[in-house]
């Protein structure tokens, strides 16, 4: 499933980032969002949802939450 359909409040495991563009994978990296990492949806709003990564918390769109394999 993806991160846009997680439970907030609940911790996951990420599986794999579906994308073809390079530069946002390497974005998604610098935040420490990779394949074995834990991540967590702390809520979600109309078009984004807040999670936490490594102890950050980031703001990010429903087009990225759904590129989010957990």
């Amino acid at each position: 499933m993806t991160l846009w359909q997680a439970i907030p409040g609940q911790t996951y495991t990420i599986q794999k980032i579906v994308t073809e563009d390079e530069e946002l994978n390497t974005f998604l990296f610098s935040l420490g969002c990779y394949s074995g990492e834990f991540i967590t949806v702390v809520s979600r709003l109309k078009n984004s949802c807040m999670v936490s990564i490594k102890d950050a918390r980031y703001n990010i769109d429903s087009q990225l939450a759904q590129a989010i394999q957990i």
